[in-house]
């Protein structure tokens, strides 16, 4: 499918995980694909995979983030896609016990101040030419509680959540949507090498999923794909959940 011909689609973090799988997946929709990474090696390579543009960018920044939007206006012409995915799950973020004030700062910089900073900064141009969709990446654990808590990780998506369900409602008339999107736990190098170290907590987490194993960043991708184009023309200030049935399980099957 060409859903996404011409659109020019910005993506944080899409150096690795689910920012990589949705820069193929948009470029294979037919979108001009911005790859917007603070490492310059996993981000310029993303860029050259997928024939689009790299952008090194610290998403805490807000004049870096703007650069990043200027940039890209001035290099296409518009900014019609934003997936604002870049986040972070350091192992210093635990319970709310034993994790410090620097670790609590840190994730909610990186998770939830870049996506204000983002949207911010994105929605303008929509709003000059009058469409536009915004993907936020929030997270299943923002709509359920977790006995496993990373306390600040928890926080931040769930203020992902609640910005993007106000945005989506406020620029509504004015044909930019706004989503969160909140996947389960996905097949990343990210969650492999937390889980890697630790089998048992890889498995106290898996059996809670109906569908009985972990999402792959591709099928993330694909939902992100769709909230982007017009499939989802009437979709905004949602929760969007693609998490193989967690939020909405009781028991699991054996």
């Amino acid at each position: 499918m060409q859903r996404l011909q011409e659109r020019v689609a910005v993506i944080t973090g899409a150096g690795s995980g689910i920012g990589l799988a949705t820069a193929h997946r948009f470029a294979e929709e037919g979108a001009r694909v911005v790859c917007v990474d603070i490492d310059e090696t996993s981000g310029a390579k993303s860029a050259a995979e997928v024939g689009g543009l790299y952008l090194k960018a610290d998403v805490t920044s807000e004049e870096e983030v703007a650069g990043v939007y200027e940039t890209v206006f001035e290099t296409y012409g518009s900014v019609d896609i934003a997936f604002n995915n870049a986040g972070i799950s350091p192992p210093d973020d635990d319970s709310i016990l034993t994790t410090g004030i620097d670790a609590w700062r840190r994730v909610q910089e990186v998770n939830l101040t870049s996506v204000y900073l983002c949207c911010k900064h994105a929605i303008p141009y929509m709003r000059r030419q009058g469409k536009g969709s915004i993907i936020n990446v929030a997270s299943f654990v923002a709509v359920m509680g977790s006995a496993t808590s990373q306390i600040s990780y928890t926080a931040s998506k769930g203020g992902v959540l609640a910005m993007s369900r106000e945005l989506g409602v406020q620029f509504a008339r004015e044909g930019v949507r706004v989503n969160a999107l909140c996947p389960g736990p996905v097949n990343t190098p990210l969650l492999q090498e937390l889980f890697a170290k630790d089998p048992e907590r890889a498995q106290r987490r898996l059996v809670h999923v109906p569908l009985g194993r972990f999402a792959e960043a591709s099928e993330i991708a694909a939902a992100v794909a769709f909230l982007a184009s017009d499939d989802s023309s009437f979709i905004t200030a949602s929760e969007f959940l693609v998490d193989g049935g967690i939020s909405g399980a009781y028991v699991t099957p054996l």
